[in-house]
């Protein structure tokens, strides 16, 4: 099986952002289905009185999922 991919990526790692339902980092991205797919490491809240247990929140968007470069 061949992936073909059209053009460069748009996002570049440790760039930040924004999507619907939040702001992140992204930290890696790979080609898929004519476009690329992005790890995107979802930005802090405030931490809880609990304190904070396990590791954050990481998710997976098309590229067409992230609307905008935050600065």
């Amino acid at each position: 099986m061949r992936l073909h991919v059209s053009g460069l990526p748009r996002y570049a790692k440790n760039q930040m952002v924004s999507f619907m339902g939040g702001i992140g980092r992204i930290i890696n991205y790979h080609p898929d289905s004519n476009s690329w797919r992005y790890a995107v490491e979802m930005e802090l809240g405030p931490e809880p009185d609990f304190g904070r247990i396990g590791y954050e929140t990481t998710i997976l968007l098309n590229e067409s999922e992230i609307n905008a470069v935050l600065s």
